[in-house]
């Protein structure tokens, strides 16, 4: 079995850490050697299924025990993840279901209520109109019903050991293990293909460069559906045998009831999971001193967040920075970076990928200067699914055009400024949001801030900031422009600011700028 391929960073785990927790779901948990064995077991389930090399498997849950097992059996059968976002509407889940033909759909019934079968329009007979490849629907935790089995009958029908162990050994490190479907701001969504040696090249480089380790207790919070649920935690969990602790979503109490029960050491997620424990009342009544590690998204995180987290909440912060079709992970902060390193850039290129920042004819720029970031290297994505157009369109040469604005530093450091299609003109002038909203968040009232462009007559545009205040905090819309003109070039200064109590976030728990153009 190549050390390239994600079944074994499972069996080196389990040989390494049989008896380490490899996962915390509830009261339920499990060692790394029975993880080994239930994925064993699930794999089996899907060579019995008749799940071959190359065929697609979709989840529809959240976080879970069975979410890992379900995945890791499935690579173990050289089947192909396509994970679908819990919040998706049926027709939104269709789009990759029918793209990707998956084969087997797995889904959590209840879950916030929503009967995600009956969203797909399952009939009383089983059948699922107009997905002639999905084969069959099983429910990690509900009753059969017609059309749908649960996962005791799944893996029940089992092939011999010795078959799903012949399989898992033949996975190849170039197999496609996933497909990620990007959030389609522009379109319909794209399927992103990466290959196991891609995703266990990129979490390597991202655990040595953060410093996750054996023995860490990680709180997963993010889903597992998205790059940094999935990518960043289960691998990187698996890759280093840390424990896996897992939350269903993402709701304070319970994040610091977790914290101080299971002495969580590391916790990555996007700002807004910081600003939210930052300031939540009780903070202080629960015992957070087992936290040393976060690690946070950087092109939308303000310095004075990332030296807040440092100064309150944990003695380590790292910033990185990636996008789904480069596996996740393009740079990274490392532990032993200076303060100002961490707290102004996302670190350097990861080993063995390359960063370049162009102009718009395409030319190299000189460091300090603001460009498109490119990125080259192992983790560049094998390719959008089925859409050789669009993917020649965003890897050229190479090169995969990351649609983000930055700069690198002397040293290498990588600084995103903003998203180029979030970019907005003010008298001739670019304005990227991200910058504003680094200022904005220096002010002692501001939790969290998302500024976009808005029509103006005699501008063009003119920014707007959106803004959300820490609780029992409040300033005016003149002190907080008054704040900006102190910081900012008079064009970048919002013109105007709209207090609100919350921002549209992403999955991944960005703030979703589309949205705030949409409103009035």
């Amino acid at each position: 079995m190549s050390e390239l391929t994600i079944p074994a960073l499972l069996a080196r785990a389990a040989k390494e850490f049989p008896d380490a927790e490899a996962v915390v779901d509830g009261d339920v948990r499990v060692t790394y050697a029975g993880l080994r064995d239930r994925v064993r077991e699930a794999t089996a389930a899907f060579v019995g299924a008749g799940v071959g090399p190359g065929d697609r498997i979709a989840i529809w849950a959240p976080n879970g025990l069975r979410w890992i097992v379900a995945v890791l059996g499935a690579m173990g059968a050289r089947a192909t993840l396509v994970p679908l976002n819990t919040r998706f509407k049926g027709d939104e889940a269709r789009w990759p279901l029918t793209r990707a033909k998956v084969k087997v759909l797995f889904v959590e019934d209840g879950f916030l209520g929503i009967d995600y079968p009956g969203m797909l329009g399952l009939d009383e007979s089983g059948a699922v109109p107009g997905l002639p490849a999905l084969e069959s629907v099983v429910t990690f935790n509900g009753p059969a019903r017609p059309g749908v089995g649960t996962w005791e009958q799944f893996v029940s029908t089992a092939a011999p050991a010795d078959e799903a162990d012949a399989r898992a050994a033949s996975v190849q490190p170039g197999d496609i293990a996933d497909i990620l479907f990007t959030s389609g701001t522009t379109g319909k969504p794209k399927g992103v293909m990466c290959t196991h040696e891609q995703n266990v090249r990129t979490y390597t480089a991202w655990t040595g460069r953060t410093g996750v380790r054996a023995g860490d207790r990680y709180l997963i919070v993010n889903p597992m559906f998205h790059t940094f649920g999935y990518k960043a935690g289960v691998l990187a969990c698996v890759l280093k045998g840390a424990t896996m602790v897992l939350q269903r979503t993402f709701d304070v109490p319970e994040t610091l009831r977790l914290i101080e029960q299971e002495k969580i050491t590391v916790l990555p997620g996007p700002p807004t999971i910081y600003t939210s424990l930052l300031d939540a009342p009780g903070k202080e009544d629960h015992d957070l001193s087992s936290l040393r590690l976060a690690v946070t998204g950087a092109a939308d995180v303000p310095v004075a967040l990332v030296r807040r987290i440092r100064a309150e909440l944990f003695p380590q912060v790292v910033t990185a920075y990636g996008l789904t079709e480069s596996s996740g992970t393009v740079s990274a902060c490392s532990v032993d970076d200076d303060d100002e390193t961490i707290a102004t850039t996302c670190g350097k290129a990861i080993a063995d990928v390359e960063i370049k920042i162009v102009d718009e004819k395409g030319e190299q720029v000189p460091p300090g200067t603001d460009g498109a970031v490119l990125v080259r290297g192992y983790n560049v994505m094998k390719g959008y699914l089925d859409d050789p157009e669009a993917t020649a369109g965003t890897i050229r040469d190479g090169w995969l055009d990351t649609g983000d604005r930055g700069r690198l530093d002397e040293r290498g450091n990588l600084a995103i400024t903003g998203r180029t299609k979030e970019m907005f003109v003010v008298g001739g002038f670019n304005v990227y949001p991200a910058e504003v909203e680094d200022v904005l968040a220096r002010h002692d009232a501001v939790a969290e801030s998302g500024v976009v462009g808005v029509p103006d007559r005699r501008m063009g545009e003119v920014g707007r900031a959106y803004v959300r205040f820490r609780p029992g905090r409040t300033a005016t819309e003149d002190e907080l422009i008054a704040h900006c003109r102190e910081r900012l070039a008079n064009f970048k200064v919002p013109r105007e600011v709209v207090v609100v109590d919350d921002l549209p976030k992403t999955a991944s728990g960005k703030v979703r700028r589309v949205e705030l153009k949409e409103r009035r």
